[in-house]
């Protein structure tokens, strides 16, 4: 009835994109920032001004990272690199952490002044999944899941949670390495090859093939189901009720 192979076990799901409709807040708040540092240093300098392309660039460079990560890529394909600071450092220092947290301020704002909604097929897949007798975890680089899936209603859903806190405190490697997911799949005493991954994001794809989970499930929200095939993903859907209906 789910879709997935019969000897999985677990089901491990990224949140952004997958289970709340927070990607778009995201890549808005990324492009709100980018774009207001990329200005302010192109005026002084006295270069031209190339905006932070939020489908494009937020796929590429910043989809699934964590904050420091998406800015040092980024900044990296453009040329700039800045020096790394502390995270406690102000949102207008120009420093990676700096950024980062200005960022984090701009998502913060969006989600209070905007809610946060669950994708209704996901908590219907995540029911379902549960009903059977599956173990969910969460699996997000994001600092601020616990309060997503509190504003979402959701929370309770999940056995699990392996995210930007969690892995920072664990010293845990960002996606698209498979540390978060392999956590995560500990965490629920479930070997890998007996877990299933969902993400939207190219780099959680990799870190699920990386990591050998049993089935991969790439969530195509934006119109990219080929580059999830091509990064590892097993299966694309573009809501996870459609696995529900393949039955």
């Amino acid at each position: 009835m789910l879709g997935l192979p019969a000897h999985v076990r677990a089901c491990l799901f990224d949140l952004d994109g997958v289970l709340t409709q927070t990607a778009k807040v995201h890549a808005a708040a990324w492009k709100e920032m980018f774009d207001g540092y990329l200005r302010e240093r192109a005026t002084r300098e006295g270069t031209g001004f190339v905006p932070f392309d939020a489908l494009g660039d937020y796929d590429e460079y910043v989809d699934g990272r964590s904050r420091e990560d998406g800015v040092r890529t980024f900044l990296a394909a453009r040329g700039v690199h800045l020096p790394e600071g502390s995270p406690d450092d102000p949102p207008d220092a120009e420093t990676v952490n700096g950024l980062g947290n200005r960022k984090n301020e701009l998502v913060l704002r969006r989600i209070r002044e905007e809610g946060v909604a669950p994708y209704d097929g996901s908590v219907r897949f995540v029911h379902a999944a549960r009903a059977a007798g599956l173990r969910c975890a969460v699996v997000s680089s994001s600092a601020n899941t616990r309060d997503v899936l509190r504003a979402a209603g959701i929370e309770d859903l999940f056995d699990e949670r392996i995210d930007g806190v969690v892995a920072h405190e664990r010293r845990l490697r960002g996606k698209p390495a498979p540390d978060t997911y392999l956590e995560a799949a500990r965490g629920l005493e479930t070997d890998p090859g007996q877990a299933a991954v969902f993400e939207d994001a190219l780099v959680g794809v990799e870190a699920g093939r990386a990591g050998r989970f049993g089935v991969v499930v790439g969530v195509d929200r934006v119109g990219q189901a080929e580059q999830l095939r091509a990064h590892g993903a097993d299966v694309v859907v573009r809501d996870l009720a459609e696995l529900l209906e393949e039955r």
